[in-house]
């Protein structure tokens, strides 16, 4: 540990020396005199307007005392825990005195049957892929190369190097049965993200048709919050896609972030801004620039590059519901590590945790059980 870091140390230590602003924007108080030092994230990462950061360009004792105060408070986030499914107790009893009692074969995989010795009932955990053809694994893979960047064709390929021969329907189906149930789970469980939003639109190609998909992504944890697709880009009215922010979150950002189109800043004025000053009033920041670190969209601009990637391999979607645009929030938020997280997933940083080597299985048995028990 260096003599900044420790300096750093110190700072959080001391009562009102660190104040939020936003989610990118910190001020500290100066230890040596009245001033106050504006602590920014970019992503280049964080920049201080102290002369030690600006003139040396090195991480100063004001950006350390900012990453040591976030990470205090992301130990401290309320966590929602997905675990994978443990073959601990019987699903009928609930007894635990099971044992291992032979294996199921067919035509792809093979299924472990237990017996239980309370009840005398035999059973298999199977959850979410029961009368399925192929295996977890195999499907799971089939999703997870899918949403990297694979057609559906390209998914068969390998799947048949592998020996499994499902044709590419086969996968489609897999796909979108699989992102319905997880997108009904996954609604129920509310992140903990920032106060600061990002929205923007990019263009695709649905039933050869030019459309537009609106979307939402939050700046502390880069959940991306809600999307819609609309027919115009000047004449759509984004106040739809506001209010599935409002209740993906449970509540407004206190800054949102877009570009100069009037469609935001009229859905603004509708969900966002202040009613009978129940809530904090909400900034709308509609100056963006690239480089200016206060106000730019870069992160979103981000994400929908991301998006245009996927949509490339596909050539255009069939449909405005396609399963690939749930998919691919689903796989930017629950299972995709981000370099500018760490390595760590926007549920991760949202305050969810899902378990397991396997995430794609974590959700899909989590899903899966919360739709018997209902």
């Amino acid at each position: 540990m260096n003599d900044r870091e420790q300096r750093g140390i110190l700072i959080t230590k001391l009562k009102n020396q660190i104040r939020r602003i936003d989610d990118t924007h910190y001020t500290v108080n100066s230890q040596s005199s009245n001033k106050q030092y504006d602590v920014i994230s970019t992503e280049y990462g964080w920049t201080c307007s102290c002369p030690d950061h600006r003139f040396r360009h090195v991480c100063c004792k004001h950006i350390h005392a900012v990453e040591i105060s976030l990470a205090i408070r992301q130990t401290v986030k309320p966590k929602v825990v997905l675990d994978s499914v443990t073959t601990d107790c019987c699903m009928y009893c609930k007894s635990e005195n099971i044992i291992k009692r032979g294996i199921r074969k067919n035509k792809t995989h093979s299924i472990q049957i237990y017996s239980c010795k309370d009840c005398n009932k035999r059973f298999s955990i199977n959850l979410g892929f029961e009368k399925m053809h192929a295996s977890p694994q195999v499907i799971t893979s089939a999703m997870q190369l899918y949403f990297t960047g694979e057609s559906y064709r390209g998914v068969q390929k390998f799947l048949r190097l592998q020996g499994v021969n499902m044709s590419h329907v086969a996968v489609y189906k897999w796909v979108k049965k699989y992102v319905s149930l997880m997108e009904g789970y996954l609604k129920t469980i509310t992140p903990q993200v920032g106060e600061k939003w990002h929205a923007d639109e990019v263009w695709v190609k649905i039933n050869g048709d030019m459309k537009y998909l609106f979307a939402m992504m939050d700046n502390e944890t880069r959940f991306w919050l809600a999307q819609e697709v609309a027919d115009s880009k000047f004449k759509h009215d984004a106040k739809t896609l506001l209010k599935m922010g409002k209740e993906a979150a449970g509540k407004v950002p206190s800054t949102f972030v877009t570009d100069g189109l009037p469609a935001y800043n009229n859905a603004f004025r509708k969900e966002y801004a202040p009613k009978n000053f129940l809530h904090k009033p909400s900034k709308h920041v509609r100056e963006i620039h690239l480089r200016n670190e206060k106000a730019n969209n870069n992160i979103q601009e981000r994400l929908n590059g991301e998006f245009r990637d996927r949509e490339k391999v596909a050539r255009g979607l069939k449909k405005g519901d396609s399963p690939m645009i749930e998919g691919s929030k689903i796989y930017h938020n629950f299972i995709r590590p981000h370099m500018g997280l760490d390595g760590d997933t926007p549920a991760d940083r949202a305050g969810i945790a899902v378990r397991g080597d396997n995430k794609w299985k974590t959700i899909i048995e989590n899903a899966s059980s919360r739709s018997r028990s209902h």
